[in-house]
């Protein structure tokens, strides 16, 4: 008769760096890494769990805030500062625990808190940075709407000045935290001059209507809305004072772009890693799986990805850091690290055999959520047209 399945702890840390890309980080980087890596260790054994349930552990959203890991290498006061690389290793260990919560840090750091500190006014700034940043207020950002995804630029959402204040209207879609509680960023067209403009609406606000999206196969333990705006009426005060076009939008998209290249190491290295574990622990024919010449070829496989995905968001994060990232440059390590990320989860779930697709497994976990961070921040396409529009001088785009 045979035993009971193996626990094969499929999770456990093995610190890849084959290249010491991280060797000699500074004290203060390397010390922001540690308490990420606090959440992770916090976060691992509960979240399966929570993914399979499709439920969103909101205390873990703050624990996120009470270890200050939502400032994304912004300056908030009152919290201790993070350089760029230091913002990047904080992404990249969150998404090696998990997708979802590596989601819900990008919302709230990476986008509502830069949106604020880049653009708001300082009253605006005084009232919700700090709530944001320790997690005390959850944040959304609302510009994907059901018709416009790539092509955000063209959204339909409509704000119309009067003697009031302003109204808006339309539905957003795909927007994590938009139903959680706490305030939304709302991107609408000014109807007056045509420019797209940003608000800050209480989820509270009459003609606000929200409804986290069902059925999702991947990032599922955040829940992320359907938002309908009907009337929603906003006092001037709420108006981005410094967001004149679509233009300020995009300066976001792309520091955040460049997080989503993070994130996608996080999953890989998560993925190598179980499946490394595996290689060395699981037996068959009476030896381990590591022993097999087609095992260690394909280790090595995903160590070679595993190591560009490192090089490229290293290199990235140093440019970001002197201000020199170009949009593009952004887009190369989101394009290159989410497919990459792709192979490494198809060799590691093929690796596991049957185990592959058990949750306290991991992989597959991980393996759903990268095509979900594939698709945010622009699909493959639109990141290639960007990076092809940059290398020949002409537009592909409509």
């Amino acid at each position: 008769m045979g035993g009971a399945p193996q626990n094969y702890n499929l999770h456990e840390r093995l610190d890849t760096d084959y290249l010491a890309v991280f060797a000699d980080l500074d004290p203060a980087d390397r010390e922001h890494w540690g308490r990420a890596r606090t959440f992770a260790d916090e976060t691992i054994p509960r979240i399966g769990d929570s993914w399979d349930r499709a439920e969103y552990p909101l205390d873990l959203v703050r624990r996120m805030g009470e270890l200050e890991l939502f400032t994304d290498g912004l300056s908030i006061e009152g919290l201790k500062p993070m350089s760029a690389l230091a913002a990047g290793l904080v992404t990249m260990e969150i998404s090696r625990a998990d997708g979802s919560m590596g989601a819900a840090h990008a919302v709230q750091g990476g986008l509502v808190l830069r949106s604020l500190a880049m653009f708001a006014s300082d009253a605006q700034k005084d009232k919700w940075l700090l709530p944001l940043a320790t997690g005390q207020l959850l944040g959304s950002f609302a510009l994907t709407e059901p018709d416009h995804g790539s092509d955000s630029v063209s959204l339909e959402t409509t704000a119309e000045r009067d003697d009031q204040g302003w109204v808006l209207n339309g539905h957003k879609r795909w927007i994590g935290n938009g139903a959680s509680g706490g305030i939304t960023i709302v991107w609408a067209r000014d109807l007056g001059d045509g420019q797209v403009k940003g608000f800050v609406v209480d989820q509270e606000t009459p003609g606000y209507s929200a409804e986290p999206i069902r059925g999702k196969g991947a990032i599922r333990a955040i829940h992320q809305a359907d938002i309908t705006l009907t009337d929603v009426r906003v006092s001037d005060d709420a108006r981005l004072p410094g967001v004149e076009s679509f233009k300020d939008v995009s300066k976001v998209l792309v520091e955040t772009r460049l997080s989503v290249g993070w994130s996608a190491l996080g999953h890989a290295l998560a993925m190598f890693e179980a499946a490394l574990n595996y290689a060395k622990r699981r037996i068959q024919f009476g030896k381990e799986l590591g022993t097999k010449q087609m095992v260690q070829e394909r280790l090595a496989h995903m160590l070679e990805e595993v190591t560009n995905m490192q090089l490229q968001c290293v290199a990235a994060a140093h440019l970001q850091g002197a201000g020199r990232l170009s949009p593009q440059q952004a887009s190369l390590v989101k394009f290159h690290n989410t497919r990459a990320a792709r192979r490494v989860g198809n060799i590691a779930r093929d690796m596991l055999g049957g185990n592959g697709i058990l949750l306290e497994n991991h992989v597959i976990r991980h393996l759903l959520d990268v095509e979900a961070i594939h698709t945010y921040e622009g699909t493959e396409s639109v990141q290639a047209l960007i990076i092809g529009r940059e290398l020949t001088g002409f537009s592909a785009f409509a």
